[in-house]
């Protein structure tokens, strides 16, 4: 839904989706949908750290400009995979991340531009143990933490990176979509209690294009550059947890994930105009986002319009993942 109402817009629209078969088949259905056909997919798995470097070779190699960058996909657990390392952290924290560093160069050259990160209020739930960042998850209990742990990071990492771009004219805001209908849970439900549980998601849920809107806000609302760093919910900005609040977590969480994905410990003092080359230090993985299925809007939902100047829009080159954390 986020990507559709960027297509419709004018946007060029690259959907980075762990998926070939599912990401064209979505990019497809949107360009008929839209009725733009710049709309394209781009191989990306989140899990693995070369994946995210190939895949921002691909990108530079092939977009000159990049405006908005859009981190929506997630995961809620770790399924039948069994890693070394923390898989819901990775997914939804340190690929991003490593993601966000290495197009950091052209969001620079094409600024003013945006990062948006699609966290969740489950950052309230938060802790992180600096001693255990990268230990695997088992079980449906560490899932739950890990899962409000990786949330929390998301509005830590946009905090310092609001920090570390000041006056950059590149601005990043942390987004909560509230809670949505989609497969981000449903998915890992026993098989007989998805049809009891499908029915009442759809009455106290909202359908993903309700869910889109703030991030959509973020990505396109003029005006709340002064708002860098911020947490959105219903778009507008909302105080977080004290934990979301704390600089120095901000700061080693940073150097933390700089170590995970591979990077320098200088690499933030980079040339903005040479692209950084991180190695990944563990085996690609083939877990990353799943897509989610089309869901029916079951109600009315008030659309975020934003600036009615859409000429700046036009020929901005947008990036999207594919997936809605609620």
């Amino acid at each position: 839904m986020t990507a559709l109402e960027l297509a419709r817009r004018g946007a060029r629209v690259v959907l980075a989706c762990r998926s070939r078969e599912r990401g064209e088949a979505a990019a497809f259905d949107l360009r008929q949908e839209s009725g733009n056909n710049e709309v394209i997919f781009m191989a990306l798995d989140l899990a693995s750290l070369a994946s995210v470097q190939a895949f921002a070779t691909a990108f530079l190699s092939s977009e000159p400009r990049l405006d908005v960058l859009i981190h929506n996909a997630g995961i809620s657990s770790c399924g039948r995979t069994r890693e070394t390392f923390n898989l819901l952290l990775r997914v939804n924290h340190v690929g991003p991340f490593l993601l966000t560093h290495l197009l950091l160069p052209r969001l620079r050259s094409c600024a003013p531009s945006r990062v948006v990160i699609v966290s969740s209020a489950a950052h309230r739930r938060g802790r992180l143990d600096f001693t255990r960042l990268d230990c695997p998850v088992v079980g449906w209990q560490q899932e739950l933490r890990a899962y409000a742990d990786s949330k929390l990071a998301n509005v830590l990492f946009a905090r310092e990176l609001a920090t570390q771009l000041e006056g950059t004219g590149v601005t990043c805001y942390a987004a909560h979509p509230g809670p949505v209908n989609s497969e981000l849970f449903l998915r890992h439900l026993p098989g007989w209690l998805r049809p009891i549980l499908r029915p009442l998601a759809w009455l106290v849920l909202r359908a993903p294009q309700g869910g889109a809107q703030t991030p959509l806000y973020c990505a396109l609302q003029e005006g709340i550059e002064p708002l860098s760093g911020r947490y959105f919910a219903n778009c507008h900005v909302e105080e977080v947890s004290p934990a979301a609040r704390d600089d120095q977590a901000a700061q080693r969480l940073w150097k933390a994930t700089k170590k995970l994905a591979g990077l320098a410990p200088g690499d933030d003092d980079d040339d903005p105009d040479e692209e950084p080359e991180p190695e990944d230090p563990r085996a690609p993985s083939s877990q990353s986002a799943p897509s989610p299925e089309k869901t029916t809007v079951s109600g009315p939902s008030h659309s975020y319009q934003g600036s009615q100047d859409l000429s700046k829009l036009t020929q901005r080159r947008i990036q999207v993942k594919d997936e809605p954390t609620p």
